[in-house]
């Protein structure tokens, strides 16, 4: 199965970084988040991506055209032209499409784009700014049985301010927001059978919107609950705190790397 990663986005909420590169390639702990995905992805065995690119594309293409090389001792060897010995091979047995889906496409547009290349067949897909340790075999497993076009999977999100309790205009009480205070949301990693380029209409397509919503309607939807790690890369604070579940050995993400 194929995994289809979105990241084509301009990264306008963490712009400090952002205006230099894509925000799936923003480091934490020396590798894009991308990179992270990837890998969490490849435990389960799903070594083929396809990356819709759109902004600074380049970028990306560049990181992978590279990659072998970042991640391998290699000797440059000028004394009789120019040799290039590779010592120490590192690299993942990974098959990487990059499709530049166009710098204003929208997410549905940008699926669209990448049909010829998924061929017909289930893939896995999902946005490429977020990390979790969710279980994809059993989500993979989770969709076949149900047997629906789409499957999404459904976590919680930590609250990050606290809930004041009030009667009237009275404040009565403070306390810490709980998982009763909110409910599911999107996070990504989904599985999609080809019949999903149907409900994808051209670049205007926004994919949350119109495309899932229709699917929830034809109950076509359905929402694998993961109580598990996620965390997105919204913000400069989202990525510290990456970086510092990274650097303290704790990233629920890479227990396996």
């Amino acid at each position: 199965m194929k995994a289809v990663i979105l990241a084509g986005g301009y990264g306008t909420r963490i712009s400090e970084e952002s205006h230099l590169k894509p925000k799936p390639m923003i480091e934490i702990g020396g590798k894009p988040i991308l990179w992270h995905i990837m890998k969490w992805y490849s435990r389960f065995g799903i070594n083929e991506f396809i990356i819709c690119a759109g902004y600074k594309q380049d970028v990306i293409k560049e990181w992978f055209a590279n990659y072998f090389i970042h991640t391998s001792d290699i000797t440059f060897d000028f004394t009789n032209g120019r040799d290039i010995i590779v010592h120490s091979k590192h690299a993942e047995p990974w098959k990487v499409t990059v499709v530049d889906t166009g710098l204003n496409t929208m997410t549905g547009g940008r699926i669209k784009r990448i049909k010829d290349y998924v061929g017909n067949e289930p893939f896995c897909m999902t946005y490429g700014d977020g990390v979790s340790d969710v279980d994809i075999d059993a989500l993979i497993a989770f969709h076949k049985k149900n047997g629906h076009i789409a499957t999404l999977t459904g976590i919680i999100p930590e609250g990050r301010f606290g809930i004041m309790d009030l009667q009237g205009d009275i404040i009565q009480s403070f306390r810490e927001k709980s998982k009763e205070d909110t409910g599911w949301i999107n996070s990504g990693f989904m599985v999609l059978e080809p019949q999903i380029f149907e409900y994808l209409s051209g670049d205007e397509c926004i994919f949350e919107r119109e495309p899932l919503e229709r699917l929830a309607q034809e109950g076509q939807l359905d929402c694998y609950k993961h109580e598990g790690f996620w965390q997105c890369m919204d913000t400069l604070r989202d990525k510290e705190k990456l970086e510092k579940l990274w650097t303290s050995g704790n990233a629920p993400w890479a227990a396996k790397f």
